[in-house]
């Protein structure tokens, strides 16, 4: 069968199945042994999805072509033919049965020869968007850059950026793409405006494993913090896995620089790698663009992905195996459940003795604050503190708090969020209620600083755990909380299997000895992952529950 290359202009709508069935025909055409008649191992590397992948991972193992010899074959991957280029409209029916249109924007100068970049842009808007229908002309636009492939999702209402679903289907978006375009699966960044670089700080904090770097441009990290989104799941810890480059406007009507700046440095000191590039004069728009797009392209340029970084920190409320059917779902969990972080697998959740105490990004250190020295339920005063500003004006507890400075105190509202706007050294007067009676204090406000507690970013909706870990040879250290059950996935291009390898979490040894390489192990993970450049030879299972 000869494949032509496919007219470059915009193409029919077709589903991202079909693109995939394209991408294994096409390697067929160019190996001319991907038939129904060819090797096991050249079925699974044509293979449609990861589910089809997954099916043939008995047929390779019985197969015999050995550890080695499977391992070379998937790094060099499939062999890729001609590909539609232009733009290519398609659709994603993610396995939580949601349908998604979604876009490529793929150079006209396409070569099959050559690994392309990869961007994917989450737009802005969603609370106005009521269905799945794809908006504008599918391009990528003024915000083009580096030539690469470009892809463009819809969100909606009831599928926002902040979703599980959407998670799931950027992952399943670029597994697809991977199967029909050289990919370089160390150059998949994931970039958004307003909503859309909201949404790409959510994403970078439940799957981190695919992606080199997260570029939200106008977007606002505490969005998530909502009531309506926050579901308990929202881990920070996890940003300190990939870097961030983010722009942010100073006359932002939305999110200006004066409420970012702060979770920007917050950010930075509890260890996430920030690019922050603030823009004084610019609203809630990109036309600064022109003048940040190559420093935004360096960026990406000069933050590849580690396939298998030396250390990792992962935290995560759920560890239900999800996220697709048969050895692929269970392979790959973190396409809903967030517990995998690259060659970390969290299995299970549970306090165990001698438990790690970690710093928690989700903790948020607070500056001093003016205290009056009154403890009030609304406007009663419950306590009065010894020596403060309160005590010495002659506040006294049991008073009712009724006027401050000639205006009456709302009923309910506390005296402490009057006082937020009132300068120290001011002229104060308080009416208050005294058994009864009115009486009238004055004096002048003299606050104490006094320090205040770390202030809470994200809900907490149940236990989490936490892995931190960091490989030096054929060690592995993990200081972790709230984890029963890790698997720790061990590659060759990471350790040597000549070797011993030992595990010691928490201080304690819990693993130690020869590990074998297994071919079905190594099948198994790349029908999932789909990636040339992170294979896995070897699954150690930490159990810690079991160790007591």
């Amino acid at each position: 069968m000869l494949l032509r290359r496919a007219p470059r202009r915009a193409g029919p709508c077709v589903t991202a199945a079909f693109a995939a069935v394209l991408a294994a025909l096409a390697a067929a055409a160019a190996t001319g042994a991907a038939t129904a008649d060819a090797p096991p191992l050249e079925l699974f590397l044509a293979a449609s999805s990861r589910d089809a992948a997954a099916q043939l991972v008995d047929s390779v193992v019985k197969s015999g072509p050995g550890f080695d010899a499977a391992y070379r074959a998937l790094q060099r991957g499939r062999r890729y033919g001609a590909a539609q280029t232009g733009v290519v409209r398609l659709r994603n029916k993610t396995s939580d049965g949601v349908e998604h249109h979604y876009v490529l924007n793929v150079p006209e100068t396409y070569d099959a020869a050559r690994r392309y970049q990869v961007r994917f842009q989450l737009h802005g808007g969603v609370g106005g968007r009521p269905s799945n229908a794809p908006v504008g002309t599918g391009t990528i636009g003024a915000l083009a850059g580096a030539e690469q492939i470009y892809v463009i999702p819809y969100a909606w209402n009831d599928a926002p950026w902040w979703s599980d679903d959407q998670v799931l289907n950027l992952v399943e978006i670029l597994d697809a793409t991977k199967r029909t375009y050289n990919i370089d699966e160390n150059r998949v960044v994931v970039s958004g405006v307003s909503d859309g670089g909201t949404g790409a700080y959510w994403v970078a904090m439940r799957e981190t494993t695919p992606f080199a770097s997260f570029l939200p441009l106008n977007g606002y990290w505490m969005v998530l913090a909502s009531g309506d989104i926050d579901d308990g799941m929202v881990f920070a810890n996890n940003l300190r896995n990939k870097p961030i480059f983010a722009v942010n406007g100073g006359r932002d009507r939305l999110y200006p620089t004066a409420i970012v700046d702060p979770y920007i440095a917050h950010m930075k000191r509890g260890g996430v790698s920030v690019d922050y590039h603030p823009q004084p004069e610019a609203g809630h728009n990109t036309a600064w663009w022109p003048e940040v797009k190559d420093t935004f392209e360096a960026f990406v340029r000069e933050h590849p992905r580690v396939p298998l970084p030396d250390t990792l920190t992962w935290e995560t409320g759920r560890t239900n195996r999800a996220g697709g059917s048969g050895e692929a779902g269970r392979a790959g969990q973190s396409s809903q459940t967030g517990n995998r972080a690259h060659w970390l697998i969290i299995d299970a959740l549970g306090a165990q003795p001698g438990d790690a105490s970690l710093t928690d990004l989700n903790d948020m250190a607070m500056p001093p604050a003016p205290d009056f020295g009154v403890r009030t339920v609304g406007s009663r005063v419950n306590q009065v503190m010894p020596g403060s500003n309160a005590e010495k004006i002659g506040v006294k507890p049991g008073d009712g708090i009724v006027r401050f400075d000639d205006k009456p105190i709302p009923s309910g509202l506390d005296l402490a969020d009057v006082l937020e706007d009132v300068a120290p050294g001011s002229a104060i007067t308080l009416l208050v209620a005294r058994n009864n009676e009115p009486v009238e204090l004055s004096g002048t406000y003299d606050p104490q600083l006094a320090p205040v507690p770390p202030r809470h970013l994200f809900a907490r909706g149940g236990p989490s755990g936490r892995v931190d870990l960091t490989r030096t040879g054929n060690t592995v250290t993990a200081a972790t909380r709230g984890v029963a059950a890790f698997t720790l996935l061990l590659s060759p291009a990471q350790f040597d299997f000549a070797k011993p390898v030992t595990v010691v979490v928490n201080g304690r040894t819990a693993f130690e000895g020869k590990v074998e390489k297994n071919i079905r192990t190594l099948l198994k993970y790349a029908a999932v992952d789909n990636d040339r450049t992170m294979l896995f030879g070897a699954e150690v299972h930490v159990d810690l529950a079991r160790r007591r």
